[in-house]
């Protein structure tokens, strides 16, 4: 009985360091602007744009939050992809509507248009976005953010983004620019795949930059957090984490979307997408999971392992069927080069099966969507030669360095 309660203390002692450990260390924009009386939307109609991720350190929404607030005038609602209030599956338009809790009028934002029309604006002054992003150029509510930045602008609006972490830190950034003739939902705004600044820098950026359509300004102001650094991955923060998406249920979560989401838009293979470990994963019925998984490892991916996994997704692509393929691993988030690994996947893959290389075998209707995603034509048509990394090493990194020097300027953390 002894040896019974010493492990029941030493459990509870554990699960006790484990919270402590977990202690929230920063204020998101939400709670300094809760902390400042909500100042800066005194006496002006509020609009808010926000999805389930707008929440407090106490889990309460921006929404019930600001329209609570005694000195606030929230007067309308704003919805993303996936809605406001979540309830909305990826892809499918979002309607207006009425928010059933506050009464207040929903507008879509991801529907028959993505910019608010002066229609949709003419009741409010100042349009606030709440959304926690995930650090990557094609989850697509930094462009809702942008075109709501250029509807602003155009009707004489101010714009308020109350400030959240990137789940990746803020010093990595990977991929070339977007290209003109890959502007899309999904690539918006000329900067890299993976952008290293927190939304609120990015508005900054592209305010300042004069990067948004028609290269107009807005009248921006942004509600910095307190205690976050560059160098804070998510998991650093003590922060609970909503799901910003259906497939993005964790923190962890964010950090391998970079990883596979641009070959997941072929439907070559599964990147676990209805499985249990969404982007974290390549597989098929015909790769042999040890033999790829050797020849991953064998290159020495900094700060990435690869394990060979067998599995039957629940829905999706390979559904019910036997697959083997790899779990990548990321060991060092800092050291990993995220979005290359699905580009080592397709070289490996196509070394040991030749004729299943991806762009002889997979869904050709899905090759433009690939591109957009990727930024450019450039990515699809130089690696599918030889189905080398090597061959667009240097074209995915061009723009890193200028693009890092550039976004200095608008940095608000250390």
């Amino acid at each position: 009985m002894k040896r019974i309660a010493l492990f029941s203390l030493l459990c509870i002692l554990a699960l006790s360091t484990a919270l402590q450990a977990q202690k929230i260390t920063i204020k998101t924009g939400i709670e300094v602007l809760k902390e400042e009386r909500f100042k800066c939307l005194e006496g002006k109609r509020v609009g808010l744009i926000t999805n389930p991720t707008g929440v407090d350190n106490q889990m309460r929404s921006t929404i019930d939050i600001l329209y609570q607030a005694p000195n606030v005038n929230l007067v309308a609602l704003y919805g993303p992809e996936h809605g406001v209030r979540g309830d909305v599956h990826a892809g499918d338009h979002v309607t207006d509507q009425r928010d059933a809790s506050t009464g207040l009028p929903v507008y879509s934002l991801y529907g028959k248009t993505r910019k608010a029309t002066p229609e949709m604006l003419k009741d409010i002054d100042v349009l606030v976005y709440d959304i926690q992003d995930i650090g990557c150029r094609s989850f697509t509510y930094i462009s809702t953010m942008g075109v709501s930045m250029e509807a602003a602008a155009e009707n004489g609006k101010e714009f308020v983004v109350l400030d959240r972490p990137n789940p990746l830190g803020g010093l990595k950034v990977e991929g070339n620019l977007t290209e003109d003739d890959c502007v899309s939902f999904v690539s918006q705004y000329p900067i890299p795949y993976v952008y290293g600044l927190t939304c609120g820098e990015l508005a900054l950026l592209l305010n300042g930059e004069r990067l948004l359509a028609g290269k107009v300004q807005c009248k921006l102001h942004v509600v910095e957090m307190k205690g976050w650094k560059r160098r804070m991955d998510y998991t650093q923060t003590g922060l609970q984490w909503v799901p910003s998406s259906p497939h993005i249920p964790q923190a962890l979560t964010s950090f391998f979307y970079p990883v596979s989401g641009i070959l997941g838009e072929l439907g070559y293979m599964s990147i676990g997408v209805g499985y249990t470990i969404p982007f974290q994963m390549f597989a098929t019925p015909w790769i042999e999971a040890h033999k790829l998984a050797d020849r991953l490892n064998a290159l020495d991916v900094p700060g990435v392992e690869f394990r060979p996994i067998y599995l039957k997704p629940f829905y999706s692509v390979g559904q019910g069927e036997q697959l083997q393929g790899v779990q990548v691993h990321i060991m060092d988030l800092q050291e990993a080069p995220l979005a290359e690994i699905q580009f080592l996947v397709m070289q490996e893959t196509a070394a040991l099966y030749p004729d299943r290389a991806v762009f002889d075998h997979a869904n050709q209707k899905r090759f433009r969507m690939f591109d957009l995603v990727s930024g450019s034509k450039q990515i699809r048509a130089r690696f599918s030669k030889r189905n080398r990394w090597e061959d667009i090493r240097d074209y995915w990194y061009k723009d890193v360095a200028a693009f890092r020097e550039l976004s200095k300027k608008y940095y608000l953390y250390k």
